[in-house]
């Protein structure tokens, strides 16, 4: 069976995807590439001498049959580079994964409309709230969000995918023994049961060092049709994958922010260089002309009967988010009172408590 030598490849850790193919396509057999001999080796154009001794090193170290057995015993899914399955934005690439793990219902996600979406892991308030408007307008359709399931901006991805009844994808940095961040385990458990998948190219055992997250970004991107930036400064992991985006021939696309925010600066960078502005879900389906399933809807909320005092307070949350005290100046009632009705309207589910003791309309 050829797919225990990819695993076998991809177990080793000192060998990258590019090594593997130019082996794979060299030999045109992914068996007799991992078997090679020295000699068949130093005829393959471009690899160094090192390259090649250290292959040959840590191959003779390899338990073919053990490293195919622990995937196979983690519950790990797996598609090779030769599969007819692999996803074929990803295969047209620079150097695609030799193999890519992955947990969930892959097959069930719109592989011909996926969307990246990257930014900050300190994502500013502005910038949440704007990718859940945005998001949410994409409600009920066959859209598929992809995401790096790192904290900040990609978290919001991927919630709000599943709050809106989106399939999603998050590639992460590491192999399956590891959550990172590990704040983010329920949400890969979400994912993995039922609302998308997670994947990633690295063996089981590979732990999520920092090299490993630039890497996982071409993967990000080349699943997808289209990149949006929600918020990017000028150094950033948002930024490399806004321009492997670019070198892709992927669109790319990005949400405006306050300009007084340094994480901004990368994307009114890559506005003035020619990137899709969106505000609105409408923007991307133009963008990336996209026809969907379902007519492009937000979620409407629709309200309980409200008390008068209920009233006052959802007026008052209108525009943006405020805490106690503004609360207490514009709807004019008593402290006590206040708080018993935010209380209950939390549980009505009309608004929800955001940054300590601030408030908005859910």
């Amino acid at each position: 069976m050829k797919n225990k030598y990819w695993i076998a490849f991809s177990s080793i850790e000192k060998l990258s995807s590019d090594f593997i193919l130019t082996l794979y396509n060299h030999f045109g057999d992914i068996e007799k590439a991992f078997n090679a001999t020295t000699s068949q080796l130093q005829k393959i154009e471009g690899l160094s001498v090192k390259k090649a001794e250290n292959f040959l090193r840590e191959r003779d170290k390899t338990d073919i049959d053990r490293t195919f057995t622990d995937v196979e015993t983690r519950g790990i899914n797996f598609l090779t580079f030769e599969d007819e399955n692999y996803p074929k934005m990803l295969k047209n690439i620079d150097n695609p994964p030799a193999v890519l793990y992955y947990k969930g219902k892959f097959f069930e996600c719109n592989l011909q409309k996926t969307l990246a979406v990257v930014g900050s892991r300190k994502a500013s308030t502005n910038a949440r709230e704007s990718l859940r408007k945005i998001i949410s307008g994409l409600c009920n359709t066959d859209i598929c969000i992809v995401s790096g399931l790192a904290s900040g901006i990609d978290t919001v991805a991927h919630t709000s995918a599943i709050e809106n009844n989106l399939k999603t994808i998050g590639v992460i940095a590491s192999g399956f023994d590891y959550t990172y961040p590990t704040s983010n385990k329920t949400l890969y458990q979400n994912i993995e049961n039922g609302y998308g998948a997670v994947v990633t190219e690295y063996y089981p055992t590979f732990e999520p060092v920092k090299f490993r997250f630039p890497q996982r970004n071409r993967i990000v991107s080349g699943l997808s049709y289209g990149t949006l930036v929600a918020e990017a400064s000028l150094k950033s992991g948002a930024l490399i994958t806004a321009n492997l985006a670019l070198e892709q021939g992927r669109e790319l696309m990005c949400i405006p922010g306050l300009i007084s925010n340094p994480n901004t600066e990368g994307i009114y960078k890559l506005l003035k260089n020619g990137a899709t502005l969106v505000t609105e879900s409408s923007d991307i389906l133009n963008a990336l002309n996209w026809e969907v399933k379902k007519e492009i809807k937000g979620d409407q909320l629709t309200l309980p009967m409200l008390t008068t005092e209920e009233e006052k307070i959802y007026s008052s949350l209108e525009i943006e988010e405020k805490g106690i005290d503004e609360l207490l100046s514009e709807t004019g009632l008593k402290f006590d009172d206040l708080l018993i009705n935010l209380t209950t309207m939390e549980l009505k589910g009309i608004i929800k408590q955001c940054d300590g003791d601030r408030y908005k309309r859910n």
